[in-house]
């Protein structure tokens, strides 16, 4: 008999009840459960429970049905530009510092202003919901607008302090930029779907005296540091040139390595470094599509598996990508983990899945809030159907999500129990104003 029933407890009321065919927590790790409901209430995760006993102990104000759908937590990016939505296809088939110095920087010293931040990323934004991406860290100028634009779709945003040497039209030089970076910090510090991290660009943009200001930033704010790294084989070598390290030893000797460390890319690494990232507590961001399109190499993920990384997904920006689109990022971890390696066990589905969520959450400092299905979590989740004829069978709906379905299967996204996506169309703009920013911007970039 149920202990309500027999007690004579009323049905407890919550928001919303959540009733697909499958429901993967990521945390147990490795489990997918059938028959199971998902109970939210104000914004949160109340329980995770057998569809009888969610009917017998819950009062919900909507029941969502999705049969044939499997649900998970939302997709967080961990690495991005979303501003550079504006960007896709602008400059294809270049490596990365004839890209940046050629076409990238030259392109952002004309149009990269507060509007054309918050125009792409309001882009980016739509695009990430549709594919079930509820969190994304971004790394861009005038955060503030980056901020309007993830508020107006309803995202969680991680916004980066970014820092580089140089002068652009946001910031004068890298104390400008981390004082006005932060100034938008405190301002924006009462908003639950918005953190912070500090966000030097490169060991190529950043002088030392800069990375000293902001490992003692990081430590005083314990905010996250997230920075480009041993990307490309040519910057290990300027590194050795200029510096006589490779560029994770200078970032050692200024304090940088520990648990507040997100490395981008992290390409080029030899074992020892690989122990030392581990050793520190630090995270990865693998962007293997990125590194793919710009010919960085591949990042050698089952080293970095076997050891115990921590490690998390980010598509990089639509420049040079071009998709905002962690599926794609999955199947390529994946893929390219088991043929480098020659070992086809290495990134099973079910570690993709939490590289893709809770990895990602881990790294920003988010897991307590996000990344898995647990009570008390927020409801940041996404539905993917995977009954459609062009998917079938599906014998293993983990297995599916990571090597057979698409993005254009996500059905829902809901960021804190708000649904900010459904039936293929962000929630709150319009698919016509997107076209219309879209086609404005284009314009203006080609012109």
């Amino acid at each position: 008999m149920n202990t309500l029933a027999a007690s004579g407890a009323a049905p407890i009321k919550i928001d919303l009840l959540i009733r697909p065919q499958w429901i993967i927590p990521i945390e147990p790790a490795g489990v997918t459960l059938s028959g199971h409901a998902l109970a939210v209430s104000n914004g949160r995760i109340v329980a995770l429970l057998p569809n009888d006993e969610a009917l017998q102990r819950f009062d919900p104000r909507q029941t969502i049905d999705l049969p044939g759908q499997v649900l998970l937590p939302g997709l967080v990016n961990l690495h991005t530009h979303a501003a550079m939505s504006l960007l896709r296809g602008y400059a294809d088939d270049l490596p990365l510092m004839r890209w940046l110095s050629e076409r990238i920087w030259p392109a952002e010293s004309r149009h990269a202003g507060p509007d054309f931040v918050r125009a792409g990323t309001l882009l980016a934004c739509a695009e990430m919901v549709r594919g079930g991406i509820t969190t994304f860290n971004d790394m861009y100028f005038f955060p503030d607008a980056a901020a309007a634009a993830a508020r107006r779709i309803g995202m969680r945003a991680v916004l980066g302090v970014v820092v580089i040497e140089f002068p652009t039209s946001y910031a004068a030089d890298a104390d400008d930029y981390l004082a006005k970076g932060l100034a938008v910090r405190d301002a924006l510090s009462g908003d639950p779907l918005l953190s912070f991290c500090l966000a030097p660009h490169a060991p190529y943009t950043v002088a030392d005296k800069t990375f000293r200001k902001i490992a003692t930033l990081a430590a005083q704010l314990e905010i996250p540091v997230h920075v480009h790294l041993h990307e490309t084989r040519h910057e290990i070598e300027e590194s050795l040139k200029l510096h006589g390290v490779r560029p994770l030893e200078r970032l050692r000797r200024f304090g940088l390595l520990g648990p507040q460390l997100i490395a981008v890319h992290a390409v080029h690494l030899d074992p020892g470094e690989i122990d030392l990232l581990v050793h520190e507590g630090c995270h990865l961001a693998h962007c293997a599509t990125s590194n793919l399109k710009l010919g960085s190499g591949i990042a050698p993920m089952s080293a970095i598996q076997a050891r115990g990384l921590n490690f998390g997904l980010g598509t990089d920006g639509a420049a040079s990508n071009n998709r905002l689109d962690l599926f794609h990022e999955m199947r390529h971890a994946a893929l390219l983990a088991k043929g480098a390696s020659e070992n086809a066990e290495v990134l099973g589905a079910h570690t993709t899945l939490r590289a893709a969520t809770l990895g990602g959450a881990r790294a920003l400092g988010l897991d307590g809030r996000i990344g898995s299905l647990l009570p008390g979590k927020a409801a940041d989740l996404c539905a993917v159907r995977l009954d459609e004829w062009l998917i079938q069978p599906c014998f293993d709906p983990a297995s599916h999500l990571v090597y057979v379905a698409g993005r254009e299967q996500v059905t829902h996204t809901w960021v804190e129990g708000k649904l900010v996506m459904s039936g293929g169309t962000p929630m709150q703009i319009s698919i016509s104003e997107l076209l219309d920013v879209a086609g404005l911007w284009h314009t203006c970039l080609a012109s």
